[in-house]
């Protein structure tokens, strides 16, 4: 058993303990709260009250895929040769010997979910996985656990330089309902097989990958930055009735009155610390999460990694509360929103009993930049500890 004590707890469900204790064992959270008995047996950690908080997630970044200082070599993030690809795995393109990783985890990153960039329509497979591990397979949470589909200029623009479609948006959202409706026709005719294997169709790799989606055991993660795009995103998701979560969601805050009537996972914003590189961005602005999260829009931040290093994530929150957002949700869009998100909130996001134990230690509130990130524990393993 560990026992961490004299902490100032965020537990990011509504409930703070100034002078707390968290009991881990078996890398799992036992107990949490105030005024409780140490075992006699236990590992003792002081925490001198520190400020403690579960380990922070990122919803949306390309970590391991498009590598630190290598170039072409290290660059398996887009495979820009079909604009539709929902067969590929981000797992099988991830190097988790990335120094980006070792980064990200003593930022206070624990859990990210990354995966395909978006030149194609439809990207493939995003995986969620700890930040800490020896191997691959060891940090992976799930293997599968959404599709990339991208809307707006990047698809037009890979694919107009090859004279095919997409050039336009009209050609993307095409090229998505074909693939989606052909993924349906292939689950009808599976399904209608099952007492005539002779009627079974020929196996597709693609449409297997898609029939997740449409089955809804997995969402579309959707790269829309610009609000005709986001809505777009919602309406194929609602002619389907799938799952879906808004990636980027630039342009939120100008449509926010039409998001609060729909029915979507939430709203995962940014790269927002970054510069308006195409012309998509132009409204881009660090008041996008706390206008949506006032509408009851749930909102996590993300860095897109590369677009922003990993480690930063904790200053875009930091930002996010300057221009609106409350200390506390802006501390929660790092951590349990983005848990809810993903699917992962049994497991990570909250200090609470059950889940994994996850959980950094700073010497002070972390959106003061001067304050240290002192201990860092990851699945119940004390990866730092300058307590």
């Amino acid at each position: 058993m560990i026992v961490i004590k004299n902490a100032n707890i965020h537990t990011m469900m509504d409930v703070n303990y100034e002078n707390g204790t968290v009991f881990i064992d078996n890398g799992k959270i036992v107990n949490v709260g105030e005024n409780l008995t140490i075992p006699s047996n236990s590992t003792v950690i002081d925490a001198k009250g520190g400020f403690l908080m579960p380990g922070i997630i990122d919803a949306h970044c390309h970590l391991g895929m498009l590598e630190d200082s290598i170039g072409f070599e290290g660059d398996d993030v887009n495979e820009a040769t079909d604009p539709s690809t929902p067969h590929l795995r981000a797992l099988d393109g991830i190097n988790p010997k990335d120094k980006c990783f070792d980064e990200a985890l003593l930022g206070g990153i624990t859990t990210v979910s990354t995966g395909p960039g978006s030149a194609n329509v439809i990207g493939g497979q995003f995986v969620t996985m700890k930040t800490f591990g020896k191997t691959l397979n060891e940090m992976v949470i799930n293997e599968c656990s959404a599709m990339k589909v991208a809307f707006g200029e990047n698809p037009k623009r890979v694919y107009s330089s090859f004279k095919k479609c997409p050039s336009t948006r009209m050609g993307t959202a095409a090229i998505l309902r074909e693939n989606l409706i052909k993924a349906k026709n292939y689950i009808e005719k599976k399904n209608n097989a099952k007492n005539d294997p002779t009627k079974m169709p020929e196996f597709d790799m693609k449409l297997e990958a898609l029939s997740k989606v449409i089955n809804k055991e997995i969402p579309l993660k959707a790269h829309a930055h610009r609000a005709d795009d986001i809505l777009t995103a919602l309406r194929i998701a609602k002619e389907f009735n799938l799952d879906i979560s808004l990636d980027h969601c630039t342009e939120g805050h100008l449509i926010v009155d039409s998001l609060k009537e729909e029915h979507f996972k939430g709203a995962i914003v940014g790269p927002t610390l970054s510069d308006r590189s195409k012309v998509e961005l132009k409204n881009l602005t660090f008041k996008t999460p706390s206008i949506l999260n006032n509408a009851g829009i749930t909102v996590a931040l993300m860095t897109d990694h590369p677009v922003i290093p990993l480690q930063y994530l904790p200053i875009c929150a930091a930002l996010a509360s300057r221009e609106g957002l409350s200390e506390e949700d802006a501390l929660k869009a790092i951590t349990i929103n983005p848990a809810k998100i993903l699917d992962l909130d049994n497991k990570v996001g909250s200090i609470e009993q059950g889940k994994d134990a996850d959980i950094l230690i700073y010497n002070g509130h972390p959106f003061d930049l001067r304050n240290k990130l002192s201990f860092i524990m990851v699945n119940g393993n004390i990866v730092k500890n300058e307590l």
